[in-house]
């Protein structure tokens, strides 16, 4: 998969601009701010309709602007034109100019993987942030999951809603509740399988990733979830045990929506234990698997992304990283330190794209 051509208006800090890309490795290089991580971003949302940074769809318009337009000829078995357009309003997705309805039918057709130095958040942070990378994930495999996901957001804000409305109104109906709750269940445990078994495909690759990259050690992810080995049975024995205390709060307590991530590294939490050198291995071993899943379960290669990648590691590192890069590959790199790229693609070809106030010059 590789995207030929890129057209920009009012993106950020480019006005507008039309680029071709190299099937292989394009270096994306210039100083701080001039816009290096903009282009990928655009990129990462002309694949996934959103940004990879903690912002706001408008944020992306151009300042005095009143929209964005991101459109891409990308080439996986057959050559589409793909196009988000951005609004105060909202987004409209199109593919070859056919309005796509349903963002959820769209996530699924450009396939990307993105490092990004901020990536570091899914060892570091919260729960909901490690489930948000996990669902980017999973989205790009399986397209019935996001519309799955969204069904059960839906049924958890109807559920709270209804759960105030009884504590607040003793006459409401249990049934209804007892219909919300069943239904939640339901999709909550298909969602949960569909988790379990990427969490185990991952396993089968993230181990072998590190020791290529780090040389040694042994990397594993669990995967935590309050309806591990249960029945919908006894998933709604629990809800019906818990009522007394969802009604107090006001909120569901128990579900897939606490589901978490823990990275394991020699059997102790990297989060814990590990050096940030050790985290950062452990996040890009995460994204070359990946990269394998989707090529072994779609039988196409996504597109890489490498944002900042050097400030991030030591040159026996990168040098690790880069064996990982195959032809088919199609890689962003961006970077302050070209020469250091360039002395580690001596024998590669590749576009060199230099970005400086919101211009580039092809080199």
């Amino acid at each position: 998969m590789q995207i030929q051509e890129l057209k920009l208006l009012n993106f950020r800090n480019y006005e507008k601009i039309h680029i071709t890309f190299a099937d292989h490795l394009n270096i994306i290089y210039g100083k701080n701010g001039s816009g290096k991580t903009n282009l990928v971003e655009a990129i990462y949302v002309l694949a996934l309709s959103r940004t990879f940074k903690q912002a706001n769809d408008k944020t992306l318009i151009r300042n005095g602007t009143s929209l964005t337009k991101i459109e891409g000829i990308v080439n996986a078995n057959y050559q589409n034109t793909y196009k988000v357009i951005l609004t105060p309003e909202g987004k409209k997705v199109k593919i070859d100019n056919n309005k796509i309805t349903k963002i959820s039918d769209y996530i699924s057709k450009i396939n990307i993987v993105l490092f990004n130095p901020n990536d570091l958040k899914m060892i570091k942070d919260t729960p909901s942030i490690r489930r948000k990378y996990l669902n980017i994930a999973i989205s790009q495999l399986n397209v019935s999951y996001l519309r799955k996901l969204n069904d059960y957001n839906k049924l958890i804000k109807t559920r709270n809603a209804y759960l105030k409305k009884m504590y607040l109104n003793g006459n409401s109906l249990q049934s209804y509740m007892d219909i919300l709750t069943e239904k939640m269940v339901e999709i909550g445990l298909e969602i949960y399988e569909i988790r379990k078994n990427y969490i185990s495909l991952m396993n089968s690759h993230i181990s072998s990733v590190y020791k290529r990259i780090a040389t040694e050690g042994i990397l594993k992810v669990n995967y935590t979830s309050d309806y591990e080995n249960k029945t919908k049975e006894e998933l709604m024995m629990v809800y019906k045990k818990n009522l007394s205390r969802d009604l107090t709060f006001g909120k569901t307590s128990f579900g897939i929506h606490h589901d978490d991530l823990e990275f394991i590294l020699d059997d102790l939490p990297l989060k814990e234990y590990g050096s940030e050198g050790q985290q950062k291995n452990a996040i890009i071993s995460w994204k070359f698997s990946e990269i394998t899943i989707i090529q072994k379960e779609k039988n196409v290669t996504p597109i890489l992304i490498l944002d900042d990648l050097l400030s991030e590691l030591d040159m026996d590192k990168i040098h690790n990283i880069f064996t990982f890069i195959e032809n088919d590959i199609q890689t962003f790199i961006t970077t302050t330190e070209i020469e250091k790229v360039s002395s580690l693609l001596e024998n590669e070809k590749y576009k060199k794209i230099h970005v400086s106030n919101g211009k580039l010059e092809e080199v």
